[in-house]
């Protein structure tokens, strides 16, 4: 990806006169945790020109200077009759206000949900330039473009909205099917280059509310036949469009059968405790767990307490607006703390401008009350950065493993032990090499202690590696990332070895006390090792609850060549 290529607007037409506004940026956007892989985006904005002129999803701040000098080169502003929300939040309102100071003719079309947020987000908006959708009534454009509209609400957006044209049979789709890539293909043709990336968006936006993503699902499988899917981030969806709905079907019921659910519940008013919860639930799913994404703002108590009662444990976050929390988080928290028994783990987070005194009040709180933590509570000032979301994804990653372990205790206390299976005993007899793989991005480092390592390749020289789905790692091994594997020798391993496998606080440095140096490829290559191998990851294929990654070797290094290389021996392969 050229990140050096400044960002810009591509116009191109997708249908009957229709036309897509691309407005594309190669490095990454913003800190939320889907934007982590780092392949840039595009935010997708549309114009249908029947008899009147609609204007879909205007973008973020982030372009709102090129998006509207290029649509005022377009077209006359004045002339657009209407602008469609497939959802709001406040970085879109910060380019929807001065764009409806150009389309001053403008009417807003949006939810019930979106239409309370934008009098709150836009207060001097007169009411009589928004019409609400509900869901039954449909627009007309004239030139055979009819609208039919769709409520799709989720925790994250719960005004969101989809919209279907009866005349190109494009739906418009919103967050739906999108991914945060960057390029100038407009469709997907060789749609499964695009399943990284589109698994990953899913993974970080749709998995935490997977519940709701299922009904969706159903909603949009009753509209008429679709010719294409037109999201708001990424290529346009034809070529897969069927294999891409099977997947989200397939991925949101995989994530309602996992046996531990958590509630994630919070309330945002700048987008940053959302973007805190994101990478909570982020964490908690690779980990396993099914996320109850809860929105406080749009939920009511009794729908609070029943998510509460079937999850196994519970976190809350909140911004501080003025010294307080919204009201809705106190509601919420007094529903936790007259209906959730003290034994379920609980975890709190939340942002802050100036002062974060609502953290402060909803950990006292908790702690009077007897709860116990599954992490310290986070706490971030402004927007977070890119290692604070990385720390929120392994907190969320440990509060479940925790969750895990007082399960596995107390089925233990009530059930026997089992011996291994005799094919338990014979797959751990399968030894590894004793490796640590280390791998650092900007100001995102880790490492891990792995023994389920092989040669793949002669040429071009490869290996493969398994990392459970749940380690804090994983997610800095997708396409294109490097790491170092170093390899430990027999005799000398053992430091290393206890070092890396103790536990580590969420945004812990793994290697401090640690004697290393940058490799040819930047990675951390420790000194320790006997030798090592500098790789860039090809590929990625799920396996069950690990991640086979495989990566080439550009360099490699021995330096003990009179060393053997310590090997990892098992008695069972339950377990490592």
């Amino acid at each position: 990806m050229d990140t050096t290529k400044p960002r810009d607007v591509q116009c191109l037409d997708i249908a009957t006169d229709t036309t897509i506004l691309r407005s594309r940026s190669w490095g990454r956007l913003r800190f939320e945790i889907e934007y982590a892989l780092q392949r840039g985006t595009s935010a997708n904005s549309y114009l249908i020109k029947g008899s009147k002129i609609a204007l879909f999803d205007p973008p973020g701040e982030s372009f709102r200077e090129i998006f509207l000098a290029h649509l005022q080169e377009s077209l006359d502003p004045k002339t657009i009759d209407y602008i469609i929300l497939g959802h709001i939040n406040p970085n879109r309102a910060k380019t929807l206000e001065p764009l409806l100071d150009l389309a001053t003719n403008a009417t807003i079309i949006c939810s019930n949900p979106a239409a309370i947020s934008l009098q709150l987000l836009l207060p001097n908006l007169p009411a009589t330039r928004i019409k609400v959708m509900r869901g039954e009534e449909n627009l007309n454009l004239g030139n055979g473009h009819r609208l039919m509209f769709t409520p799709i609400p989720t925790p994250r957006w719960p005004g969101a909205l989809a919209t279907y044209d009866t005349k190109t049979q494009v739906l418009f789709t919103d967050k739906f099917f999108g991914a945060h890539v960057c390029g100038d293909q407009l469709f997907d043709e060789g749609w499964a280059l695009y399943t990284e990336d589109r698994r990953y968006y899913f993974d970080c936006l749709m998995a935490p509310h997977a519940r709701q993503v299922s009904t969706v699902l159903e909603k949009l499988g009753s509209l008429p036949p679709v010719r294409f899917y037109a999201p708001g981030h990424g290529p346009l969806v034809r070529y897969g469009q069927q294999e891409l709905t099977y997947s989200y079907k397939e991925w949101s019921a995989a994530q309602q059968q996992q046996e531990i659910t958590v509630a994630l519940l919070y309330a945002s008013a700048y987008g940053n405790t959302a973007a805190i919860a994101q990478a909570l639930a982020s964490g908690m799913t690779k980990a396993g767990a099914q996320v109850e994404s809860v929105n406080c703002e749009v939920i009511s108590p009794d729908e609070i307490k029943e998510i509460l009662e079937r999850s196994a444990g519970f976190v809350i976050g909140s911004p501080t607006l003025g010294g307080h929390a919204p009201t809705q988080v106190q509601t919420a928290l007094g529903v936790v703390l007259s209906e959730v028994p003290n034994t379920k783990l609980a975890g709190v987070f939340g942002s802050f401008g100036w002062s974060g005194e609502v953290i402060d009040l909803l950990e006292t709180k908790l702690r009077n009350a007897g709860f116990q933590f599954g992490f310290e509570p986070i706490r971030v000032k402004f927007t977070p950065t890119e290692a604070v979301m990385k720390t929120c994804e392994e907190a969320g990653t440990d509060f479940v493993q925790a969750l895990k372990k007082q399960e596995k205790a107390a089925k233990k206390a009530v059930a026997p032990i089992q011996s291994a299976t005799s094919t338990e005993q014979a797959i751990g007899r399968v030894v590894g090499s004793m490796c640590i793989l280390t791998t650092q991005r900007n100001e995102v480092s880790s490492a891990m202690l792995a023994s389920w390592v092989s040669q793949a390749t002669f040429s071009p020289p490869g290996i493969t590696v398994a990392v459970a789905k749940e380690r804090a790692i994983e997610s800095l091994l997708h396409k294109g990332n490097t790491f170092a594997l170093n390899i430990l020798g027999e005799g000398k391993h053992i430091s290393l070895m206890k070092h890396f496998l103790k536990p580590f606080a969420p945004g812990e440095d793994r290697f401090a006390g640690v004697d290393w140096e940058p490799g040819e490829n930047g990675q951390p290559v420790l000194n320790e090792a006997i030798a090592c191998l500098e790789c860039t990851v090809k590929e990625r294929m799920e396996c069950g609850d690990h991640w086979l990654v495989y990566a080439t070797t550009e360099v490699g290094t021995v330096f003990d060549a009179d060393r053997m290389t310590a090997v990892h021996h098992r008695k069972t392969g339950t377990h490592y």
